[in-house]
């Protein structure tokens, strides 16, 4: 008798799936008084084991805190500007509609206040593309378009941790850890490497479509469902 697909079996919700989010370090957003015209200044930055990029942790001029992610060669007690008459420096938090074009930004809000939704990724940064009386347009480094309220704010500069990814893991525990605690399955086995028990697609099952009916039951419903087509287009 054959045996669930991993793909099956994480839709299960279990704990080999499932992210170790109670050690994540806090939810990063922008704050509210990030609205107004004022400065904050960075007192630590911290390492959050649900993200690649570090964390700052910031103080507002009445003693109150936040975190917040940092651009490029920022450090500790660097001050951060905000507000629509922060100047065009790395790090400053300014309303898209105030930031010039082709300024590369971070952190940026889809919806104005909503704390921060794109491009947050460590070593990744949007552009900022045109301006209009209503919308500010960005080039997202999928090299896709979007365009935003200009009222949305975003973080000038580049997501700091970007050389993260270039270091090498050295080891295989090493790595192990790094995508178990994103609840990550390490390591990954090709479906043709496993045996028929394992997978549809391993022993001498050749050829097996990946489509899936769309009235199929929901433990079946694994691969592409009711597709028209498939392969790759010439």
């Amino acid at each position: 008798m054959g045996k669930r697909i991993i793909a099956q079996r994480r839709g299960r919700g279990s704990t080999l799936y499932r992210a170790n989010s109670h050690r994540y370090l806090t939810q990063v957003r922008y704050s509210k008084k990030i609205g107004a015209n004022t400065q904050a200044t960075i007192i630590d930055i911290l390492n959050d084991p649900g993200r690649n990029a570090p964390v700052a942790k910031i103080k507002f001029k009445d003693n109150t805190t936040t975190h917040a992610l940092i651009s490029e060669c920022s450090k500790t007690k660097d001050t951060i500007s905000i507000g629509k008459d922060a100047k065009i420096e790395p790090g400053n938090i300014l309303p898209i509609g105030k930031i010039p074009e082709g300024t590369p930004i971070f952190n940026i809000e889809t919806r104005p206040n909503d704390g921060g939704k794109l491009v947050r990724s460590s070593g990744t940064y949007a552009t900022v593309s045109s301006h209009d009386a209503s919308k500010t347009v960005i080039k997202l480094p999928s090299k896709q378009f979007k365009a935003l309220n200009p009222d949305c704010r975003a973080t000038i500069g580049i997501t700091a941790g970007g050389e993260l990814k270039s270091k090498p893991f050295l080891k295989a525990g090493t790595k192990w850890h790094i995508m178990h605690k994103r609840g990550k399955l390490y390591p990954r086995t090709s479906a043709r490497a496993m045996n028929a028990v394992d997978h549809k697609f391993g022993g001498s099952n050749l050829g097996v479509a990946k489509t899936v009916s769309r009235n199929a039951p929901p433990g079946r419903k694994v691969g592409t469902i009711a597709s028209k087509r498939t392969g790759k287009k010439r």
